[in-house]
């Protein structure tokens, strides 16, 4: 086995984890927007139904924060397990020389 294809695993897995905290942080954004907009909207408008539609943008905004947390600890889980496989790769690396 190559050293370059340890590397280029231990690489490609550190590119896996910030994309996964990308993701996260793009839940985070996205469920702040509604945040807001849920907080602003009965002080900005005069809405008949306000306060209903108050709740379901910081209800949105509940659940998508609750979406990306359990996204960014399920992928989590899985890269660890995944960093596993590449020192499967050093050891025959090792056993080689």
């Amino acid at each position: 086995m190559n050293k370059d294809l340890i590397l280029r695993e231990k690489l490609a897995l550190q590119r896996t984890i910030l994309a996964n905290q990308s993701t996260l942080l793009a839940f985070i954004r996205t469920s702040m927007y509604f945040l807001v907009a849920g907080i602003s909207i009965n002080n900005l408008t005069t809405v008949e139904y306000g306060r209903i539609i108050e709740n379901i943008f910081i209800g949105i905004s509940a659940i998508l924060i609750a979406i990306g947390l359990f996204n960014y600890f399920t992928h989590k889980k899985k890269i660890a397990e995944s960093n596993n496989h590449i020192g499967d790769y050093k050891i025959e690396y090792l056993n080689k020389k």
